[in-house]
C-alpha cells in the first residue's frame, strides 16, 4: 500500500514522538518526564505534539500501534494460500528478529508492567491492533469482519504473543525469543482442547 508524502511525514513524526517519549520514560521515569522534553527530542513545538497524542502516556505506548500495523501490513503481503497461522509465525520471525524494533518492545513492556498508568493506554493501543488484525484475516479468508474466525484468530494472536514476551522476559535464561513465539503459535495451531504431555 503506498502513501503520499504528507502520510509519510505525518508517520515518521508520530514514530519520532513515540520514540522519544519512550526512551524519556526509560531514562528519566513517567513522571518526571514533559510534553516539552518529547517535543523537544522529536524537533517539534508541544503544540505539534498534541497534533498527535492527547497524552505523554498515549506518546509512549505509540510503537505498540505501530508495530501492529507494520504486523498487520506484513501479513496481508504474505502469498493468500498460507494458512493464516503458517503468515503469522513468518511475520512473528521477521519482527522478533528486527533487533532494534524488538529492543524497543522489550523496553515498552518492561515500562508498562513498572508503570500502571499506562495500563489504559496500553489496552486501547491493544484493541486497535486486534481490531486492524481481525480485518487482515478477513480480508485473507474472504470472510466478514463480523465472522467469528477473524476475531477470534486474531484475539488469540495477540494474546498469544503478549503471553509468549511476557513468559521470555519472566525468564531467568532470556534464551530464544523466537522459540517461545513457535511454542505458542504451535499451541495454537493443534488448539487447547488437550494439553501438551510433559515430557518424562
Amino acid at each position: 500500500m503506498t502513501t503520499g508524502l504528507r502520510e509519510r511525514k505525518k508517520l515518521r513524526t508520530r514514530r519520532a514522538l513515540g520514540a522519544a517519549a519512550l526512551e524519556l520514560a526509560v531514562t528519566h521515569g513517567l513522571a518526571e518526564m514533559t510534553v516539552e522534553q518529547i517535543a523537544d527530542a522529536a524537533d517539534v513545538s508541544p503544540r505539534t505534539f498534541f497534533n498527535y497524542f492527547s497524552s505523554k502516556e498515549e506518546a509512549v505506548v505509540a510503537a505498540d500501534v505501530e508495530r501492529a500495523r507494520d504486523s498487520a501490513e506484513r501479513l496481508a503481503e504474505r502469498p493468500l494460500d498460507e494458512p493464516v497461522l503458517d503468515s503469522v509465525r513468518a511475520v512473528m520471525h521477521e519482527m522478533v528478529g528486527d533487533a532494534p524494533r524488538s529492543r524497543e518492545w522489550i523496553a515498552q513492556v518492561r515500562l508498562v508492567k513498572s508503570e500502571p498508568s499506562l495500563v489504559p493506554q496500553q489496552l486501547a493501543a491493544y484493541a486497535a491492533a486486534e481490531a486492524h488484525l481481525t480485518a487482515v484475516i478477513a480480508e485473507r479468508t474472504g470472510l466478514g469482519a463480523q465472522d467469528l474466525y477473524p476475531a477470534v484468530t486474531a484475539a488469540a494472536v495477540m494474546s498469544a504473543m503478549r503471553v509468549a514476551t511476557t513468559r521470555w522476559l519472566e525468564s531467568d535464561e532470556h534464551g530464544d525469543l523466537v522459540g517461545v513465539v513457535d511454542r505458542v503459535i504451535d499451541l495454537l495451531a493443534v488448539g487447547l482442547q488437550s494439553p501438551p504431555s510433559r515430557a518424562p
